[in-house]
């Protein structure tokens, strides 16, 4: 969601505008995960996993208190999810996502990334490993949004717009399919109290954004005294109903409206309240929840050369590493290519399939929910866990590496396409 509202008296701020800006968040995000790995394998592991685990929660309400780590996970992240609402919205109403025949393209690439990756791990561990390593067959199947799309902001400055649209909406697909199979395999069950009072702020926030936009929109201080609260009241309740948080935040998002109501007056713009309530919180996202996130969730104590050699001969390790690598890469490929050439549907002109490849690879990077799922199917701390995360985070980094080489090179054909000509931002070029 393109965010320029100064001209509409917005008050700009140096430090505020630079974390707006993909390629900051991208870096801070990347820098919070190797201090992560850096912490977790010194003399100062003590001091990190002392923290991580310190358990902090409301006085008086036992089912908050939880460790650092998981209120970063399902606390910190649920502001960047609330964002990625606003600009899935966004793009649903106004944007590359209107036409339906290219909105279910990301949608089914999304299913093909989670069967494909799950089918692998089965296959290595009913081949090699045992009843109890197959618990772990859905830990491949999520791509980390966050790294992702900040992976894909680093090397991607000059990509088409809908290369980004594109992997944003595969990955919340993704990830929602992900959260729904632990909620069906892992869960211990939904508290269906809570989540039914999750209904009064969220329809008290939707009637607020819908029927005083402008006010919101006015008042530099309403969203954060008002709407704030109301939302962390609706995390709240899902996250005490047993529901992975962060859907709180998706679902916050699409209840901002993206266009005005009535009809712009002169100098103003046509777009509504969504646009303007990114351009207040995205700072936050980009600069505290989301690098805060990657600190706490990235810590995983390897034990040296031995722990990597004992992760890479269990099927676990193989099975995420493979999962994530080949299997992300084959099923988005793949769904997308058959999907449209025994439908109607079809991927943005101004990409090209060897874009939608380098996409592919980045939807390996599996991070959030990968590490939540191993943790679920084998318990914090067991030699399977620390396998699986090992296995989490070579996968990701590979592709992470394959994909943004591919797409470093695709980037510098789309500046070449631009330098010739100025006036077409988004010359779709010859493969």
């Amino acid at each position: 969601m393109s965010i320029t509202l100064e001209e509409e008296g917005y008050h700009r701020h140096p430090l505020a505008d630079k974390l707006r800006a993909g390629n900051t968040g991208g870096l801070l995000l990347i820098a919070a995960m190797l201090a992560a790995l850096i912490f977790a394998n010194t003399p100062l592991s003590g001091l990190y996993f002392g923290v991580r685990d310190t358990h902090v929660g409301i006085p008086g309400w036992e089912a908050t208190f939880h460790t650092v780590g998981e209120w970063a996970s399902e606390g910190l992240l649920a502001v960047f999810f609330f964002m990625v609402g606003l600009e899935l919205k966004a793009e649903f109403v106004d944007g590359e996502l209107r036409n339906p025949r290219k909105a279910v393209v990301p949608i089914v690439a999304a299913f093909g990334g989670v069967a494909v990756p799950a089918l692998i791990f089965a296959g290595i561990n009913l081949a090699w490993g045992s009843g109890e390593t197959l618990r772990g067959w859905a830990i491949p199947t999520a791509t980390d949004i966050a790294f992702a799309v900040s992976v894909l902001a680093v090397v991607g400055s000059a990509l088409p717009g809908a290369m980004r649209t594109f992997l944003l909406t595969l990955a919340v697909v993704d990830d929602l399919i992900a959260i729904v199979i632990i909620a069906v395999v892992y869960s211990e069950g939904v508290n269906f109290l809570y989540l039914a009072l999750t209904v009064v702020p969220a329809v008290a926030f939707w009637a607020l954004t819908h029927c005083f936009p402008g006010f919101f929109s006015a008042s530099s201080w309403a969203a954060w005294v008002i709407l704030l609260p109301i939302g962390l009241i609706t995390w709240l309740l899902v996250y005490s109903a047993g529901v992975h948080a962060t859907i709180a935040g998706v679902v916050l998002g699409f209840m901002v409206p993206v266009l005005r109501h009535t009809k712009p007056g002169p100098g103003e713009s046509h777009a509504g309240l969504a646009p303007r309530l990114a351009h207040r919180f995205s700072p936050l996202s980009n600069g505290l929840a989301v690098p805060l996130f990657a600190f706490f969730a990235a810590g995983v104590a390897i034990g040296g050369w031995d722990g990597v050699v004992s992760a890479f001969t269990d099927p676990v390790a193989l099975g995420v590493v493979f999962g994530l690598v080949f299997g992300k890469t084959i099923g988005i490929f793949c769904s997308t290519w058959l999907l449209t050439k025994l439908s109607p549907a079809e991927i943005d002109r101004s990409m090209k399939w060897v874009d939608v490849l380098g996409l592919a690879m980045m939807g390996g990077i599996g991070f959030t929910v990968a590490l939540l799922v191993a943790e679920l199917s084998f318990g914090l701390g067991t030699e399977f866990d620390d396998h699986a995360k090992v296995g989490v985070l070579s996968g990701s980094l590979i592709s992470a590496v394959l994909g943004g080489i591919l797409l470093s090179f695709r980037n510098a054909h789309y500046k070449r396409l631009r330098a010739e000509e100025p006036d077409d931002a988004e010359a779709p070029g010859a493969a």
